[in-house]
């Protein structure tokens, strides 16, 4: 039997992020991987997902670029050229990380792995032992009775990336990260898109005041959706709503977020990632192993969240419905911002919450709303006073420029 310090089953970010530190301080690891390495983000969830996502934008951009005087003839799209594209991208990201996973000494094993007591893991008939065992196995596409996934008519967020042709219409049943994203993916490549949403808003995690610009901009871009609403039935690839309404969509694709995997775990089990039933970003896994690994803490009321398109989407901390009058919130529009006039992207707003002239959230409509997000969360995590957010010397012209047009006159 070989033996290790620690054992971790599941090759995702959690995984292989706990791998690494830990080996590069010295322990000996072993990693089980019953698949990819990358875990759901690199092999079927953030990295395919924003090839796709690039690909269609630039379909999108270039239809339009007339308007900038950018003329084409015999403009011409081939999708298969779009799943090569992601294709190589995953692969390449992945061959990237097994060369980074190994250099960091940590030994991996592709085979399903299952824990017999709280220092044996048995994989390919083999059992090896370790002092500490590390539960990592991710999350899996979350089913509605009713909606059970068929792979053909009814899809997961596993199943779509592997379409081999464009739908000219379809149904998502959904609105978080995942359904947002696909709809923006599927109505820039012209194919009708209707989401159905059970909340009274679309995104309904997020600030208010971003579901309602969201839902102005799908209006604009003739994204059906309805609220408030769910799939009654299915007969025929025939879709009722219980609002009523009638649908007959290519395919539908079911966006309801995703639940944990756990493998038989003794209690002594180190359980970390969407494992772990809680927020189910790589991002928030990635921290939470290098907690474990490094010891470096984080808060986890202060976990941003993106969804990608255009414009961005980003928040973090306090929404605008969680608090009370003694709130302040400002809202900048983008269209205050000369560079998003020179980029031809003047949808959206800078809106920050603070309370005794501290930050307490930020919500984010915009080009760049990925990186925007970041300069506030510093001040956040931080506890910083806007008065010293002020001494801020923001370039020009940049949208970040804005966080500061917001906060002098705060």
């Amino acid at each position: 039997m070989e033996y290790y310090d620690y054992g971790i089953i599941g090759g995702g970010p959690a995984g292989y992020t706990a791998g690494m530190f830990l080996a590069k301080q010295g322990y000996n690891v072993i990693l089980f991987e019953k698949d990819k390495l990358g875990g759901t983000c690199l092999n079927r969830g953030c990295i395919p997902t924003k090839s796709f996502l690039h690909s269609s934008e630039l379909y999108s951009e270039i239809i339009s670029a007339s308007e900038i005087g950018v003329s084409y003839d015999n403009l011409r799209f081939d999708f298969s050229k779009v799943i090569e594209k992601k294709d190589k991208t995953v692969e390449r990201v992945r061959k990237s990380l097994e060369l980074a996973v190994k250099n960091s000494g940590v030994k991996t094993i592709y085979a399903v792995a299952c824990i017999k007591d709280k220092n044996t893991i048995i994989a390919d008939n083999n059992m090896y032992s370790a002092d500490r065992i590390i539960v990592a196995t991710g999350a899996k596409p979350k089913e509605i009775i009713g909606l059970e996934f068929d792979g053909k008519f009814i899809l997961n967020s596993d199943d779509v990336l592997n379409i081999s042709s464009l739908p000219k219409s379809v149904l998502i049943v959904g609105s978080g990260a995942i359904g947002i994203e696909w709809a923006r993916i599927f109505s820039n490549f012209g194919a009708e898109v209707t989401i159905v949403e059970t909340a009274e808003y679309l995104i309904p995690n997020a600030d208010i005041d971003v579901s309602k610009r969201i839902e102005r901009i799908f209006k604009q871009k003739k994204i059906k959706y309805y609220t408030k609403d769910s799939v009654a039935k299915i007969e025929n690839k025939k879709v009722l709503l219980k609002s009523g309404a009638e649908l007959t969509p290519d395919f539908v694709l079911v966006a309801a977020g995703r639940e944990p995997v756990l493998p038989v775990c003794d209690d002594s089990c180190i359980v970390i990632g969407d494992s772990c039933g809680e927020i189910q970003l790589a991002h928030y896994a990635i921290h939470q192993a290098k907690q474990l690994a490094l010891g470096i803490t984080y808060n986890r009321d202060l976990i941003p969240s993106v969804i990608y398109g255009n414009p961005e989407i980003a928040w973090v901390g306090k929404r605008e419905q969680d608090c009370g009058e003694d709130c302040k919130k400002i809202l900048l529009p983008v269209t205050a911002l000369g560079k998003a006039w020179c980029d031809d992207a003047t949808e959206g707003f800078i809106k920050l919450i603070t309370k005794d002239g501290r930050i307490l959230g930020a919500h984010i409509v915009s080009k760049e709303a990925s990186s925007l997000i970041h300069t506030v969360l510093i001040a956040m995590q931080n506890n910083l006073n806007v008065d010293e957010l002020k001494k801020i010397c923001f370039a020009h012209p940049t949208y970040s420029e804005g966080i500061f047009d917001i906060i002098i006159n705060l």
